[in-house]
Formats: structure tokens, sequence, C-alpha cells
């Protein structure tokens, strides 16, 4: 099991008990039972990931279907599969790692959540002489080897001519490492996810936002998303499908009404953001509604952007034989269960 620290452990109580008649009655949904079906979910506490997790939460979708989650933050994606392979978490929601692991047989995806439209950034610092592409050349760069900003950065590097086996050295560092030696100018450019921008902004004002993932769309787009445990989904398939039909209804709320919504998340899950870089932080992401994801499952445009990803996978990280997206995700589940 993962541990979760007390702070953690006091905001989990509260998410969870959005179920509760007193929760629910803040956002004006009536009272409803007690979910029958508790879930352990894994996710990385980025908006672009937690989203409609922490819509469905305080919005009650979860609950009508049913469904009642035990929630665990991790640092990556890539801790996230790693404690899902073990056993320690039911599924999990993720950035571009859901193109990962699945594809090497380990887990199962079954929700698209967004396109990591402008989530992934390459900061560099102007007073160490960086001030364009030509400037990387031969320079440091902090990432997370596997992650959406890895994905990203190798994208970005060879858009604008430059080698990432060879032009520069991609130091690998947890994020919150790979920003602070950013901070502390150990390395002259990171590439990373919001919201460790503000981090960057706030503490080396001379910092240059060099590109954004959305410069490379829809060409190397990176989706984020949900995948299970194999031997969960083979023996709770019903289940599953709950948590689609509750992912559809919070994703679309959360489209539609993101003005009323986005300030609940914030105080409840997210006091340490300002509301304005949370609000910043969702238009970064470009989502579907769940009716407009089907289609693009139907018509293969959805699986295809997924398998991008997982050839860059396969190409980094060296995964013989992987499995396509269009077989390690869920795609009938997903359309069975989602109104067109």
């Amino acid at each position: 099991m993962v541990k979760k620290n007390n702070s953690e452990f006091n905001r989990r109580q509260f998410i969870v008990g959005a179920a509760s008649a007193s929760a629910l009655a803040i956002t004006g949904f009536p009272a409803i039972a007690q979910s029958k079906v508790k879930l352990k979910v894994g996710y990385v506490d980025t908006l672009a990931v937690t989203g409609q997790l922490w819509t469905g939460v305080h919005r009650g979708q979860w609950a009508k279907e049913g469904i009642e989650f035990d929630p665990y933050k991790f640092n990556t994606g890539l801790d996230l599969f790693n404690a899902m392979i073990g056993g320690s978490l039911d599924m999990l929601s993720t950035g571009a790692v859901i193109s990962n692991f699945p594809a090497r047989g380990q887990g199962k995806a079954f929700i698209i959540n967004n396109i990591e439209f402008a989530t992934a950034q390459l900061w560099v610092r102007q007073d160490q002489g960086i001030k364009d592409w030509a400037d990387l050349k031969g320079k440091k760069i902090a990432t997370t080897i596997g992650t959406t900003a890895h994905v990203f950065l190798d994208a970005a590097l060879r858009a604008n001519g430059l080698d990432p086996a060879k032009d520069v050295e991609i130091v690998n560092q947890g994020m919150p490492v790979a920003v602070t030696s950013f901070i502390s100018g150990a390395v002259p450019a990171v590439a990373l996810w919001v919201p460790f921008n503000v981090l960057v902004r706030d503490k080396v004002p001379s910092a240059k936002m060099l590109v954004d993932a959305s410069a490379y769309y829809p060409k190397s787009a990176i989706l984020g998303g949900w995948a299970v445990r194999a031997d969960y989904l083979e023996k709770n398939r019903a289940i599953c499908a709950s948590v689609i039909k509750g992912w559809a209804a919070a994703n679309d709320d959360l489209i539609k009404n993101s003005e009323e919504i986005l300030p609940i998340i914030q105080k409840a899950n997210y006091s340490q953001v300002p509301l304005a870089d949370l609000q910043a932080q969702f238009k970064a992401s470009k989502y579907n509604t769940a009716a407009e994801w089907k289609k693009l499952i139907e018509n293969g445009t959805a699986i295809g952007w997924l398998q991008q990803v997982t050839d860059f996978y396969a190409r980094a990280g060296n995964i013989q034989n992987p499995i396509p997206a269009k077989t390690y995700f869920e795609s009938k589940l997903f359309t069975d269960n989602v109104k067109g």
C-alpha cells in the first residue's frame, strides 16, 4: 500500500467525503447514498490529470455511478504505473505514460482525459546565454525521463534541428529536483509540466519559456488518460464501465461549467496554487466532450495519437515488440459506455 502523509490523508478525507450530503450541497447536488464500490486510484498532482477526477468527486458523478475513490498522489506517471503493477492501485490517471506501460503489456488504457496541449514547456536561463535553439547545443537540459515533459522535449529538439542524443545532454531528475536545479543555476534549461512553471517564473525572473507543446500539435499530440490493472479489468468490466460513465459526466461538466468548478477544485485540492494559475493550467490542456472523444476513437485519430507516443517510448525505451495502441486501449469499452 502506498503511504500518505497526514496532510494528504486529511485532504483525502475531505474529497472522498464529497459523496456525503453536506459536500454535495455545496454544488447543488442532492444527497446520494454512500458508494458501494471503493477503488484505489493513483494520480499525478496536476490539473491536466485530475480535472475530471476532482470534478466527479465534488459534483457527485462518481457517487451517482456507485463509485468511491481512495486516491493516492504520486510525483510521476512512472511511479504510478509501478505502484499499479505491484498491486497497490486498481487504476490510475496520468499523462503521456498512458502510452508506455500498456505497450509493454502492463495495464490497459481505457479513458482519454485530454490533449496535453501546452502543459509541457521548455524554459531556459537567458542569464546563462540561452536565448534561442542554437544556444542549447552542447548544454544540459533537466527533465524526468519517460514522462510527458520528456516526450515533448524530444519532439521539440528534433523539430528545431537538434539531436536529443548528440547535441544536448539530458539530465534525468525527478521533476521537483529538475526545477530546483534550474532555479539554482546548475542547469541552463528545464523541460517541465505545469504547475512547475509557476515556481520557475516566480524564482527566476529572467527565465524564458522557449516553447510549449502546442507548437507541435497535432503532429506530436500527447494524450493523458486512465489505465487499469489488466487482471482487475478482466474481473470487473462492469465497474470499469461505471467509471467511464462517471468520467464522461464529470468531463462534460468540467468543460461546460469550468468557471464554477475550478474555484471549488482550487479551494479543496490545490490551495497552494492561485486560482488564476489553476485557470491557466486548464487552458493549457485541450479538452473534448465525451461524445467528441468517442468519434475521435472510432475514426482512429485518438488511437493514432496514442501510437505516436508509443513509438517514441519504443525508440527511447527500447521496447521490444510493443503492443499497438489499438490493442492496449480498450476502445469498445469506452465507446459502448459513452453516448454519441
